[in-house]
């Protein structure tokens, strides 16, 4: 039961008295004089625990608890990414191409009357498809000897130079009276020139 009258606490002499600041009670929670403690009065800290001076983020060298795992850190705090950037891969470089060498398209002939029979204009159309200009080259004429019932008696060949240089997609028109023997072709009888073959470089 708690007192019902005020209590006031008084050091004893001795051990007590040569030390002000300590708490006169002993270790049962009364005071020296054996008065028990007022209601209300906080009663002696109780015995330690060994864990004093260590706090609650203590390394494991103070006997505290070890620190959190990374792995179940606080999701706020931002963590190291293992992955790196990768890195691009150089750009392949593609080998020069090699430009097409020339090719000549021929043409149809364009045939002309002369004041002989054994003789004709030939003009001829020429353009360079490829890739590469033409230097030069040579034009083989085929001229048909053609009879007065249009039989085709003979071919006679002859052989132009190819007007050149052609460069690439360009084109052009070269003109040529041929003619043969003069002997070959009666009278009644005429000339046609008919094939084109071309060589060139």
């Amino acid at each position: 039961m708690a007192p019902t009258g005020d209590v006031s606490l008084a050091p004893l002499a001795g051990e007590g008295a040569s030390h002000p600041g300590k708490d006169p009670r002993d270790g049962t929670g009364a005071a020296g004089d054996g008065t028990a403690p007022a209601a209300g009065s906080p009663g002696p800290p109780g015995p330690s625990t060994g864990l004093a001076g260590k706090g609650a983020g203590g390394g494991a060298g103070n006997g505290g608890p070890p620190p959190p795992s990374s792995a179940g850190g606080d999701p706020g705090h931002a963590r190291a990414s293992t992955g790196g950037t990768p890195t691009p891969a150089p750009p392949t470089r593609s080998a020069p191409s090699t430009p097409a060498p020339a090719a000549v398209e021929v043409g149809a002939p364009e045939r002309e009357a002369t004041g002989q029979r054994w003789c004709e204009k030939v003009t001829l159309s020429f353009r360079n498809t490829g890739g590469t200009a033409v230097r030069s080259g040579t034009v083989t004429l085929g001229t048909h000897i053609i009879g007065a019932l249009g039989i085709d008696w003979a071919t006679i060949g002859s052989t132009r130079d190819l007007p050149a240089p052609i460069a690439p997609g360009a084109g052009t028109r070269k003109s040529w009276t041929v003619c043969v023997d003069a002997w070959r072709v009666p009278w009644g009888m005429h000339i046609e020139t008919r094939d084109v073959s071309v060589q060139w470089k």
